[in-house]
């Protein structure tokens, strides 16, 4: 009887110590209300009271190379899981950013304008409703004639069509017989337990937020154009001719890597079958979207590597590009290394999907299962790149993030990754070089108010490097700087009870900071705010070098207020160095001056503080000296 008041007192004190940590966070509003409601928890889970809404699609889709139109009915058995009646639906298509009336960031040219969506038929339940879709731009409301009640399904029958904008970016026509199709079709948007429906304007600079869904999908190509697509392909028997078919089958299994179709055989129409038009067809589950390419010339590479060491799983790893693509050549060695890396390494969680392809474009952007990279005519900056777009597997498309308003949630996530890997396959010197030059040099040197925004902010409320540095390199330092305080051991538990506390469903920053608080055991509410709701920065300063016989102290200002990791490196006048790793935790208890302490009967030269990846603002001040 006394054991069992033990635990349940231990188990009220966990939960009060949960609760606190959860207060001491700033929550705008509307969150505040989303954790009143039990939708999310102060431990980090879904909380009791938790849902999401579902859509299960059936599409087919018909690619017309030379009009360059893509036309598509599809299905969408909707699910509302939510307990809100709704009285209309929000319908989102992300192409509609091609209108010209549709908002955007920056100017356009005008081969990236198109006429945008046409429905030419839409039904709910079998009623029609009178809409083409023209004055939508990349969101669009329908007011249902019968509101949606709590657990109850709509069905939803879609007829549309646009055409592929001229100019390539993170879709569109790449060159004249290459296409890249991604958001490609209308779809319901997001409605979630903190906002309702997720109707802010897409715009080139936000990504994007969708609902895990089911999809069966089908793309209709005239003879010699290969699609590729995210999901498995159900019918390659019924689209490519018996040997390519044959090979790709092979590539499955296979650690080796298969040239599908070379250019001579693209060129002679042997690879696919040759009725006048192919109908690919495709499936996968429980994902957020799924977009597609095709090409008449494209190379064929593809190979299969284990992601799942446990259950032998593999996945098959494919890659098209032009014969220029240099780049390329080496894409399905490249994917079959960061697919067992990520997975086995970090995060550390088995490759999620049935396949990743890399598709030769111009937009160095990530989809479920595919990227769409550019040729950079630099291999080892182009493996980067291919990583860092392969690592967004886990965040946004794992976690189901919104990007829109938290794009730190999987920039920085993905920024990390590629870091973390790049040490493994270039080394540590090469990687942190890569990293200072690319993800931290401009952001430090930038001494503009808009660089010293807090993290927290929304990203749609950021401009320029602004949005960049916020989302890349310093949510990017938030996560390393924990690492290292944390070790990895720790911080791997906290990092995988926050993805198995997410993967599958819509996170939000607080989720993320309490799964780590649960996950670590410890109260990281101090580290988060000094991260994510502050206007710090970067700069330390030695203050003070004090040295009696056999004790000596280091003081360090914390100028710029981030609570970082550094070294104290000490050099005697015999020409030793002694280098004293500080974690964050140096900052728990004052956040503007520490003191590191050591023993020491040798005489001083100097003392250096070196930041490493952790660049200083003004390094001039970093460094004490006897002369």
């Amino acid at each position: 009887m006394k054991k069992l008041k033990l635990l349940s007192l231990l188990v009220i004190a966990t939960i009060s110590l949960q609760n606190l940590w959860a207060q001491d966070l700033y929550m705008p509003r509307n969150i505040k209300a989303a954790y009143q409601k039990g939708t999310r928890a102060a431990d980090g889970k879904p909380g009791k009271n938790y849902w999401q809404n579902h859509g299960q699609y059936n599409m087919e889709i018909t690619v017309n190379p030379e009009t360059k139109i893509v036309s598509g009915t599809e299905t969408i058995d909707y699910s509302n899981n939510s307990k809100d009646t709704l009285k209309f639906v929000t319908i989102r298509f992300v192409n509609n950013l091609h209108k010209p009336t549709s908002s955007r960031g920056g100017n356009v040219s005008e081969d990236f304008l198109s006429a945008g969506l046409t429905i030419t038929s839409f039904k709910i339940n079998g009623e029609v409703y009178n809409i083409n879709g023209k004055a939508w731009g990349t969101t669009g409301d329908v007011k249902l004639k019968t509101p949606l009640l709590p657990g109850q399904k709509a069905l939803l029958n879609i007829d549309w069509n646009y055409p592929l904008s001229k100019e390539s970016g993170r879709e569109g026509q790449i060159d004249p017989t290459s296409m890249f199709v991604a958001y490609s079709y209308p779809r319901v948007s997001v409605y979630d337990d903190y906002n309702g429906w997720d109707r802010l304007p897409h715009t080139d600079r936000q990504e994007f937020y969708n609902d895990f869904n089911d999809y069966i999908f089908s793309i209709k190509a005239p003879k010699n154009y290969v699609v590729y697509a995210t999901g498995d392909l159900l019918n390659p028997d019924e689209v490519l001719q018996p040997e390519f078919a044959a090979r790709l089958k092979k590539s499955y299994t296979s650690d080796d890597v298969i040239h599908i179709a070379t250019e001579q055989e693209m060129k002679g129409g042997k690879v696919t079958l040759q009725n006048d038009w192919n109908t690919w067809k495709f499936s996968v589950n429980n994902i957020v979207d799924v977009c597609f390419a095709l090409s008449s010339t494209y190379l064929w590479d593809a190979g299969s590597v284990v992601v799942d060491n446990k259950t032998n799983r593999r996945a098959s790893t494919q890659a098209a590009y032009d014969v220029k693509g240099t780049d390329f050549v080496n894409s399905v060695k490249n994917n079959n290394y960061a697919l067992a890396w990520f997975s086995n390494n970090w995060p550390g969680v088995p490759y999620p999907f049935s396949k990743m392809t890399a598709f030769q474009g111009f937009a160095d952007m990530e989809y479920p299962g595919m990227v769409n990279d550019s040729q950079m005519g630099d291999a080892s900056f182009a493996q980067l790149v291919q990583d860092h777009e392969i690592a967004h597997t886990y965040f946004p498309f794992y976690m189901g993030i919104n990007e829109t308003r938290y794009a730190f949630m999987d920039e920085g996530w993905a920024t990390t990754l590629e870091y973390l890997i790049g040490i493994a396959e270039k080394g540590k010197e090469a990687a942190d070089q890569f990293y200072k030059q690319f993800r931290v040099n401009g952001y430090i040197k930038d001494k503009s108010t808009e660089e010293d925004q807090p993290i927290i902010s929304m990203s749609t409320q950021l401009s320029g490097a602004g949005y960049g540095n916020n989302s890349y390199g310093k949510a990017s330092l938030s996560y390393l700087a924990l690492k290292d305080m944390l070790g990895d051991v720790t911080f791997k538990k906290a990092l995988h009870t926050y993805m198995d506390n997410w993967n599958g469903k819509h996170p939000i920053p607080w989720d993320y900071f309490n799964s780590m608080n649960t996950g670590s055991g410890q109260n990281l509410n101090w580290f988060f705010n000094n991260w994510f709701f502050s206007n710090n920065y970067i700069d330390l300063a030695v203050s003070k070098v004090s040295a009696t016989v056999g004790k000596n102290a280091v003081s360090i200002k914390n100028e710029g207020g981030f609570a970082i990791p550094f070294d104290v490196v000490i050099t005697y006048t015999d020409g030793t160095k002694q280098t004293l790793h500080q974690t964050s935790a140096v900052w728990k208890a004052n956040q503007k001056l520490a003191t590191v302490r050591f023993a020491g009967t040798k005489k001083i030269t100097s003392v250096t503080l070196d930041g490493g990846i952790f660049m200083d603002a003004t390094p001039n001040d970093n460094t004490w000296s006897t002369k």
